[in-house]
């Protein structure tokens, strides 16, 4: 009873991160910032492993999965320290742009807000920075530090689900019956 429990929360976690990652990476898409771009992608990729190695009982799937998403937990905490300068790094400087001069989208999207331009000085293939946000009910960096530690929640909570899950999945591995040879697990429904 308890391992289909565990395994019906993980493909609800797998669900949610696979949903706020997509729509992530749609907003990512709209400001060009390429390194998020790149690494979005990984986590939908590992995260339909995960999904997969959930669903077929791939205790190896899982274990890639868990190890991706410490390395997606490290991602979403640089995220935040970025957006929020700590230490010497700069929320301005083209680290997640990868050199572009590209923005994030909610820079100038964001709601309510209103950008001021100067026009005078425009940079030959580099999209133009507004000189001035105004009026915004959020400002860009908290909606980026929301949508990062949302991704941090859900990873810690994919990490222990997924170690508890395959280690189950593992256990349960040698399942013969002596009449009809190997059956896969089951998982009762009522």
């Amino acid at each position: 009873m308890g391992f289909c429990s565990r395994r019906h929360f993980l493909l609800t976690i797998c669900t949610l991160q696979l949903l706020t990652t997509v729509e992530r990476q749609v907003f990512d898409f709209l400001g060009f910032m390429w390194a998020p771009i790149l690494v979005n992608f990984f986590n939908i990729i590992f995260v339909i492993l995960g999904f997969f190695g959930t669903f077929q009982y791939r205790p190896k799937y899982l274990i890639s999965y868990c190890i991706w998403q410490t390395l997606w937990l490290g991602w979403n905490i640089f995220c935040i320290c970025f957006y929020l300068d700590v230490g010497m790094l700069d929320k301005t400087s083209d680290i997640l742009n990868v050199g572009t001069g590209s923005f994030s989208w909610w820079l100038v999207n964001g709601p309510g807000c209103k950008a001021d331009y100067n026009y005078t000085e425009p940079e030959l293939f580099r999209p133009v920075r507004p000189t001035n946000v105004t009026d915004c009910v959020l400002s860009y960096e908290v909606i980026e530090v929301l949508h990062a530690s949302t991704q941090c929640l859900l990873a810690l909570m994919a990490i222990i689900g997924g170690i508890c899950l395959s280690r189950a999945y593992l256990e349960e591995d040698d399942s013969f019956d002596f009449i009809g040879g190997f059956d896969p697990p089951f998982c009762p429904t009522t």
